[in-house]
C-alpha cells in the first residue's frame, strides 16, 4: 500500500514553472532635448551646489543657539530644527550684510543665494556665452561645481574650487545676473539646491529675492527689505569705491531700477514681498539698526512659541 502510494505521487505530471513576471516599463520621453535630461541628472546627483560636511557644521547642527560657538545671542526655547529666517528684497536693500551680521548675531549660518546666480553668470562670461541662450547657460552650469565654504564665516562661494566670492560683485557680472536669474531650468535647479543646503543647515540666515515666497514660504521668520532707489544706489556706489572701482551713482540708479523691473515682471518667482513677511524701509536706518531690528522681531517669534522660557 505504501508503494502505491508512492508510485501515485510519481506518476503526478509536474507542473511547469511559472512564467516570470514581467513589468512593462513606461516609454522613454524622447521629447524631452538632451539638456533636460542632463539637468534631471544633474539635480538628482546634487552635483550643481554641493555643500560639505565638516565636524565644525555638524557639531554646531547638534547644539542649540545658546551654546552656538559664534558667541551670538541666547534665544530661549528654540532648538536648531526649526529655525529659518529670510530676507528678501531688491538690489541694493542691504539684504546681503544685514543677514551676514543678523546670523553672526544669532548664531546661525547665512547663505547668499544671489551668489549661486552670480556664478553662473561668472561662468557665461569666462565662456562668451551669451545670457539669452538659455540651453547652452544650464549645460555650462551643469559642467561645473558650486560649493559653499562652511569653515568660514560668513561662507564663501568657490566655483571648481577657487575662491570667486569678490569677483562675483565686479559689475560686468552685476548686468547680467538678471538675465541669468530668469531662466526657468536653471532657477528650478537653484531652488532645489537652496532646499538641500537648509537640510544640511537648519539654522539658517537665507537671503534673496523669493526665499519667502517660494523657496521657504513657511520660515518661521520672513522679511522684505526695501529703500529708494537714489539710497540703494548711493550704497551700491560705496561698494564699489571700497574695491576700488570707478562709480557713477546715476548711472548705478539707472541700472537698479532696470533691475527691479525685470525681478518684479519676470514670470518665474517675481520678487514680491512673502505673505506675513515683516517689511522695513532701510533707508533712512544704519546697518546695525536694522540688524537690532531684525533680532528683536527673531525673539519675538521665539518668546510666542509654546514652551519657551520667560
Amino acid at each position: 500500500m505504501r508503494n502505491s502510494r508512492r508510485c501515485c505521487r510519481r506518476s503526478r505530471p509536474r507542473r511547469s514553472p511559472r512564467p516570470p513576471r514581467t513589468v512593462a516599463r513606461p516609454p522613454r520621453d524622447r521629447s524631452r532635448t538632451p539638456v533636460q535630461r542632463r539637468l534631471t541628472l544633474w539635480r538628482r546627483l546634487s552635483a550643481m551646489c554641493s555643500v560639505r560636511k565638516t565636524p565644525r557644521n555638524q557639531s554646531m547642527n547638534r547644539r542649540t543657539m545658546i551654546e552656538s560657538p559664534k558667541g551670538g545671542v541666547s534665544i530661549k526655547g528654540l532648538r536648531p530644527t526649526n529655525m529659518i529666517v529670510t530676507i528678501d528684497g531688491p538690489a541694493g536693500s542691504g539684504k546681503t550684510t544685514v543677514a551676514h551680521s543678523l546670523a553672526r548675531h544669532l548664531g546661525l549660518d547665512s547663505l547668499d543665494t544671489g551668489a549661486m546666480y552670480r556664478s553662473v553668470a561668472l561662468l557665461t562670461i569666462e565662456a562668451g556665452v551669451s545670457p539669452e541662450d538659455h540651453e547652452s547657460v544650464v549645460a555650462l552650469a551643469c559642467d561645473h561645481r558650486i560649493d559653499f565654504d562652511w569653515d568660514v564665516t560668513p561662507p564663501r562661494i568657490l566655483l571648481d574650487g577657487r575662491d570667486v566670492d569678490d569677483r562675483l560683485r565686479q559689475s560686468d557680472v552685476s548686468e547680467i545676473v538678471s538675465r541669468i536669474a530668469g531662466i526657468p531650468m536653471l532657477r528650478d535647479a537653484m531652488v532645489e539646491a537652496q532646499r538641500a543646503i537648509a537640510a544640511r543647515h537648519p539654522r539658517l540666515v537665507t537671503e534673496g529675492r523669493d526665499q519667502g515666497s517660494v523657496v521657504f514660504p513657511d520660515a518661521e521668520v520672513r522679511f522684505y527689505l526695501d529703500a529708494d532707489s537714489g539710497v540703494r544706489a548711493k550704497r551700491r556706489a560705496g561698494e564699489m569705491r571700497d574695491r576700488g572701482e570707478d562709480c557713477d551713482v546715476e548711472k548705478i540708479r539707472r541700472a537698479i531700477e532696470a533691475r527691479d523691473r525685470s525681478d518684479r515682471g519676470r514670470k518665474d518667482a517675481p520678487l514680491t514681498i512673502p505673505v506675513g513677511a515683516i517689511r522695513i524701509d532701510t533707508g533712512e536706518m544704519s546697518i546695525e539698526e536694522v540688524v537690532n531690528l531684525l533680532i528683536r522681531h527673531v525673539e519675538a517669534w521665539c518668546d510666542s512659541k509654546p514652551g519657551s522660557e520667560s
